[in-house]
């Protein structure tokens, strides 16, 4: 284990799996993922744990249905809550999704609340999704290991939602035409002329952020919208749902990066929603 999630002056770190951090990094640092459950019809399968994301993609293209996402139950925060306890750790930090799109966060406060007796635990609404909660958790982890105490962690994880940014662009409507959020025929259309809807992670919610005519372009559109922020990024990482130019699109954003991007695959938390083609950058800007 990390000094993050071990010792008895240690503050563990826990996330859900909408953060989309690649599993392997989040081991690294000692950062806990407590996963949701992805729902095909009768089917209920636990992200990560069941599920990985290229079995997602796989059933996503074999049925005309969208799948559903569900919360973790308290219960799965109170294991990964008192498993910290039984390590010796003096507290738990935990950075959850956006309280507005999912009930993960009440989920996370009624287990904070169920093991008080035993650890305290301080719950914190990322209000953001993706990497762009992925790049919260990670650097709270990396603060937790240098010894920053409790009260610490959450003032500061605090203050990164205020300086979080996440863009992205939408490859298809496929999934917001399954979920009858637009109808086919706007989707038909909408496909015939290539049109990327443009999205922004703002105050907790998805909101449309324009669109453009052709992937280029709308890649395009993000690499200028990182420059905005030139001089300003503190971290940089990239998302993408099983994105074959991703690659192509880290190059282009690198000039802009203060050091090595985080790249991570959009799982099925996010993936539900945003359809496999889905791209863009979370950005963590400095104070």
């Amino acid at each position: 284990m990390t000094p993050a999630s071990t010792g008895a002056d240690s503050i563990g770190i826990v996330t859900d799996s909408a953060c989309d951090l690649p599993a392997e990094l989040a081991d690294e640092q000692g950062i806990e993922i407590v996963p949701l459950s992805i729902r095909f019809g009768d089917d209920e399968l636990v992200d990560r744990e069941e599920l990985t994301t290229a079995e997602f993609w796989q059933r996503c293209a074999s049925t005309s249905e969208l799948p559903s996402t569900a919360a973790p139950s308290p219960g799965r925060f109170e294991q990964a809550f008192r498993a910290h306890a039984e390590r010796g750790a003096s507290g738990v930090l935990t950075v959850c999704l956006s309280g507005a799109l999912s009930a993960t966060l009440q989920s996370a406060e009624l287990a904070a609340r169920a093991v008080a007796d035993d650890i305290e635990v301080r719950v914190v609404d990322s209000r953001t999704v993706s990497l762009g909660l992925g790049t919260i958790a990670l650097a709270s982890a990396e603060k937790a290991a240098g010894g920053a105490n409790l009260d610490e962690l959450e003032r500061n994880a605090t203050e990164l939602v205020e300086r979080t940014r996440v863009f992205g662009a939408l490859d298809t409507l496929d999934n917001l035409r399954k979920g009858g959020r637009i109808g086919n025929a706007k989707a038909l259309l909408a496909t015939a002329l290539s049109i990327k809807p443009l999205i922004e992670v703002r105050d907790g919610v998805v909101e449309q952020h324009g669109k453009q005519r052709t992937r280029s372009k709308a890649l395009a559109h993000l690499v200028a919208k990182v420059a905005e922020f030139e001089g300003r990024i503190e971290r940089l990482a990239v998302l993408h749902a099983a994105c074959p130019d991703a690659d192509e699109f880290v190059e282009k954003l690198r000039p802009y990066a203060p050091a090595d991007i985080i790249v991570g695959q959009i799982g099925p938390v996010i993936g539900t929603h945003a359809g496999q083609g889905t791209i863009g950058a979370a950005l963590l800007l400095r104070p």
